[in-house]
C-alpha cells in the first residue's frame, strides 16, 4: 500500500490531455547514377518528409476521481476503492498491538474502522495502524487533518485501496483481536527474566507515550521514556517485586495509576500539620504547638515526603538482607529529602506495598486504596483503576509472550524440515 502524503486542494485540479507531437519515421530510397543536383533535391525533399512533425492523437485517460455535484455539496471519490489513513507504524507486534488498542478507545476513533496490519519488509516486519477514512475525499481529509491536530498521527498521510484489500486488513485485524483476547498458558513467574523485562519495559515505553500531559497547553510536561530509561525502571521494578514477594502486575499498576511512569511533581499544594519540624521539612505555618509543612509528591510513584520519612523508617527496621538487590536499589543510611533518587524510590515504593500488604492480611485491592489514600480510609476509586491496569499489563504481556513462544517453535519446526530434505 503506496500512502500519499496530504497535500493542498489545488494540487485536485483537473488535468486536460495534450497532444503528443514527435517525429514520423520514414525510409528514404536509395540514389544512384543521376545528376548532383537531383541528388541534393531529393536530399532535402527526404530530410524535409523525415523530420516534418505529425500529430499524433491519443485516447484520453479517465480520471480515476469522480465527482458528484449537488445543489449542497461536492463528492469527490473513487470508484470501488475505500480512503484510508494511515496513523502509525511500528517494528515491535507487542508495542503496536498496545498502541493499537489505545487509538480505538480515542474518542475521536470510537465509531471508526481502526485496523492492525503487519507486512514483510526486507528483513523487517512492519505493524500498521490505519484508519477508514469517508470515501468522499474532502470529508476524508478534514477528518485526517484533525486527527493529526489532535496527535494522533504525526504525518498525516492516505491512501485509496481496493475493496479486496480493505477486507484483508480487516480480517487481519480481527486475527490481531483474537490472538491477544485468546486464553494463555503463559504466567509472569514462569517468563525468563530477560524475557519478562523486555516486555515490562514496552508496557512501560506505551504509558508514558499516551500520558494525556504531553499535548497538554500549559502546566508541567512529562517527558515520554526513552527505551533505555524503560529498559532501567522495568529491571528494578521486577528486582524490587522479586525482593518484598510483591505481586508484579501491583507495582505495575501503581506505577502507571501514579504518573505513568514518568517523573513529574505531584500534589503541589498539599500539606500537613504535625508536632515538630524534621530534618528536611518546609515549615508553612505555626499555630499552637503544631505546624504546617508541604507534604508534596514525587518521582515517579508519588510518594509524599510524609510516606516518604515513613518508609525510610520501615528501611532502618527492616531485617530482609539488601545486599540481594542491585547497589542502586538500596536507600542510603540517611534520608535527605531533597536528593532521593529514582531508584531509591522505587524501593520505597515496594517497601510501602509491602507494609500495606501486610497491614490488611495480603488484600491487595486494599492495599492499593491505602497507597493513594490512608490505611483507614482507602481510595477505592484509585484501587479500582490499580486493579484494571495491572490485569491489562498481566493480560497482554502473558498473552505477548505465549504468542512469541508459538512462533518460534512454528520456526523451529518449518528449519528442521528444510534440514531434512535431500540435498
Amino acid at each position: 500500500m503506496q500512502f500519499q502524503t496530504l497535500m493542498p486542494a489545488a494540487a485536485f485540479d483537473d488535468r486536460q490531455s495534450q497532444a503528443v507531437v514527435r517525429p514520423r519515421r520514414r525510409g528514404v530510397a536509395h540514389v544512384l547514377a543521376v545528376p548532383a543536383s537531383v541528388v541534393l533535391l531529393c536530399t532535402i525533399i527526404g530530410g524535409v518528409v523525415h523530420y516534418w512533425p505529425e500529430r499524433l492523437d491519443l485516447p484520453i485517460p479517465a480520471l480515476l476521481q469522480k465527482v458528484q455535484l449537488s445543489n449542497e455539496d461536492c463528492v469527490v471519490y473513487i470508484s470501488g476503492d475505500s480512503l484510508v489513513g494511515n496513523l502509525a507504524d511500528f517494528n515491535d507486534g507487542f508495542f503496536a498491538f498496545l498502541m493499537f488498542d489505545y487509538y480505538r478507545s480515542r474518542r475521536a476513533l470510537a465509531q471508526k474502522q481502526v485496523m492492525l496490519t503487519s507486512e514483510e519488509q526486507g528483513q523487517t516486519t512492519v505493524y500498521r495502524i490505519s484508519v477508514r477514512l469517508p470515501d468522499d475525499f474532502l470529508a476524508g481529509i478534514e477528518e485526517l487533518a484533525q486527527l493529526h491536530a489532535d496527535h494522533l498521527t504525526a504525518k498525516p498521510e492516505y491512501a485509496w485501496i481496493p475493496q479486496d484489500e480493505l477486507k484483508r486488513d480487516l480480517h487481519q485485524t480481527t486475527l490481531f483481536l483474537e490472538s491477544y483476547g485468546g486464553p494463555t498458558q503463559e504466567n509472569f513467574k514462569r517468563l525468563h527474566e530477560d524475557e519478562l523485562r523486555r516486555y515490562v519495559r514496552t508496557f512501560i515505553r506505551f504509558k508514558s507515550m499516551t500520558d494525556p500531559r504531553i499535548h497538554q497547553a500549559s502546566g508541567p510536561i512529562p517527558s515520554p521514556l526513552t527505551r533505555q530509561e524503560a529498559s532501567r525502571l522495568a529491571a528494578d521494578i521486577i528486582a524490587v517485586a522479586q525482593f518484598y514477594s510483591l505481586p508484579l502486575d501491583l507495582l505495575i499498576g501503581i506505577g502507571a495509576m501514579e504518573n505513568n511512569f514518568m517523573d513529574v511533581p505531584g500534589d503541589t499544594e498539599n500539606t500537613t500539620w504535625k508536632r515538630r519540624a524534621e530534618p528536611g521539612d518546609v515549615v508553612l505555618k505555626r499555630r499552637r504547638g503544631r505546624i504546617l509543612v508541604k507534604n508534596d509528591s514525587s518521582g515517579i510513584w508519588q510518594i509524599t515526603r510524609e510516606s516518604l520519612r515513613y518508609a525510610h523508617h520501615l528501611y532502618l527496621s527492616d531485617k530482609r538482607d539488601y545486599s540481594q538487590l542491585p547497589e542502586r536499589l538500596r536507600p542510603p543510611e540517611h534520608l535527605d529529602m531533597g536528593n532521593v533518587s529514582q531508584d531509591a524510590l522505587t524501593t520505597y515504593a515496594g517497601l510501602l506495598l509491602r507494609d500495606l500488604l501486610d497491614r490488611f492480611q495480603g488484600d491487595v485491592t486494599r492495599a492499593a486504596g491505602a497507597y493513594n489514600g490512608t490505611v483507614s480510609n482507602p481510595n477505592e476509586h484509585y484501587a479500582a483503576g490499580v486493579e484494571t491496569v495491572a490485569q491489562y499489563a498481566r493480560r497482554t504481556i502473558e498473552r505477548a509472550a505465549e504468542l512469541n513462544h508459538e512462533a518460534l517453535a512454528e520456526n523451529s519446526i518449518d528449519r528442521a524440515v528444510v534440514d531434512r530434505k535431500p540435498q
